[in-house]
This record gives structure tokens, C-alpha cells and sequence, in this order.
């Protein structure tokens, strides 16, 4: 890769955790929404399945470390906060 001119984005050459989050992530899925359903229909079923599953994982789901908010509530919040505070005086 290197004799190529291509530099790694993450991680080294045989650095065992590179996708260790991705294949968390994606064993996550299979174990929620494949595997919870013996037979499906057709390919369109799994992918509406997945994308439906990604939604609620990414906009939905409580996390601890967010103190139990979704993540879209938690950015929310969180941009609240960085709006700056209009003067009282402003207001009248």
C-alpha cells in the first residue's frame, strides 16, 4: 500500500482493531433485525428493515453516557447551549 503512494486512514497494517466498531455496529444489526426474523420476503424487506433499524440506532435509541437522551435529543441540547444569550434590554 505504501509502495503505491496510498497512506492508511486509521490504524496499521495488521492492527487488529481497525473495524472493530464497524463490525460491533454491523453485528449489532444482524442480531436485532436479521435474526429476528426467520424468513423474509424479499430484498427490499431487509434493506427498509435496516435502514428503519439504523434510524432508531442513530436518532432514537437513550445512551448512558448522553444521560439517557437520544442522540438527536442530546445534539439539540446541545446547540441550545451554544446559542448566545439575548441581553433583557434587547427585548423591550
Amino acid at each position: 500500500m505504501i509502495d503505491a503512494g496510498f497512506i492508511a486512514s486509521v490504524g496499521i497494517v495488521g492492527d487488529a482493531y481497525d473495524n472493530a466498531l464497524a463490525e460491533t455496529v454491523n453485528g449489532l444489526c444482524k442480531t436485532e433485525v436479521i435474526g429476528r426474523r426467520p424468513k423474509w420476503a424479499n430484498r427490499l424487506d431487509v434493506e427498509l428493515a435496516i435502514l428503519a433499524w439504523v434510524g432508531r440506532h442513530n436518532h432514537e435509541r437513550p445512551l448512558e453516557p448522553l444521560g439517557y437522551l437520544a442522540p438527536a435529543q442530546f445534539q439539540q441540547a446541545w446547540h441550545a447551549q451554544q446559542a448566545p444569550a439575548v441581553p433583557a434590554a434587547a427585548l423591550t
